[in-house]
């Protein structure tokens, strides 16, 4: 596998190695020891599969104090997946990193623990999979803004399709949970 660091160190981008013909293709998408080796050493104890159309906007989400690392990737359709640094004492907070993940490039972002998680949809439809070193916690549940201005990321949308959660979420400024670096 490829392994590309990016702007924020702890982010992955991970290019599995595809075997593919005529017949079809084989792709491992996971194996620990490889994946241990790049610091994701984590057991992944939950798995989640969503579909979206066009327009959709998931995001900004993290969990705290349990917080969960992500290991996401597209089978089907085409989205911009973002990771913001929103650990408390980072050198890099508030930066984000924006990656294209299609079925066609097969890349796959970590998103370690400490970090807010949104993507949008580009594709007619796009199925997002994502597994997760720690449970889904609802009463650990954080959102951020998605247009935050301290955050500035470019979606290249102005009027995503939001869920009520996500088009109520506060500014990055406003949420008092948020994990401290060093400690996730």
């Amino acid at each position: 596998m490829n392994v590309i660091r990016t702007e924020l160190p702890e982010v992955l981008i991970i290019e599995p190695k595809f075997f593919g013909d005529d017949r079809g293709f084989f792709v491992e998408s996971y194996q620990f020891t490889r994946y241990i080796a790049y610091g994701i050493a984590r057991p992944f104890v939950q798995d989640n599969m969503s579909r979206s159309r066009y327009g959709v906007l998931r995001g900004l989400h993290l969990q705290n104090p349990v917080t969960q690392g992500k290991l996401v990737a597209v089978l089907r359709g085409k989205v911009l997946d973002v990771a913001v640094d929103i650990r408390i004492g980072s050198p890099n907070f508030g930066c984000h990193v924006a990656v294209e993940l299609s079925e066609q490039n097969r890349r796959q972002l970590w998103v370690p623990r400490g970090f807010a998680h949104g993507f949008l949809v580009l594709s007619e439809t796009a199925d997002f999979f994502y597994k997760c070193d720690d449970f889904y916690s609802p009463e650990s549940e954080v959102s951020i803004r998605w247009d935050d201005p301290a955050i500035s990321i470019n979606w290249g949308i102005e009027k995503p399709s939001l869920s009520a959660k996500d088009a109520d979420a506060p500014l990055l400024a406003d949420v008092k949970n948020l994990p401290l670096y060093g400690q996730v």
